[in-house]
C-alpha cells in the first residue's frame, strides 16, 4: 500500500484541493494504469471466454514445428 502525505488547500474553510510529492504521484499514477490494464485483461478474457482454443503443442503440430 502506497503512504501518502497529502497537504490540503481550502477554500472558505472546504477542503479544494490536494497537494502530493511528485513520487508520490508517480505511484499513484502507476497503480492506475495497472488498474486499467487489469480491467482491460479482465475484459478481453469476458469476450473470448467461447472462442475456440488451441494449446502450445496443438499449434506446433498445425505449424509443423518441433
Amino acid at each position: 500500500m502506497i503512504e501518502l502525505h497529502p497537504e490540503f488547500l481550502t477554500k472558505n474553510g472546504k477542503k479544494e484541493f490536494v497537494i502530493l510529492s511528485y513520487e508520490e504521484f508517480l505511484e499513484i499514477q502507476e497503480l492506475l494504469e495497472d488498474l486499467e490494464d487489469l480491467e482491460d485483461l479482465k475484459e478481453a478474457k469476458e469476450e473470448e471466454k467461447d472462442s475456440p482454443s488451441h494449446s502450445l503443442d496443438e499449434v506446433k503440430k498445425i505449424l509443423n514445428i518441433d
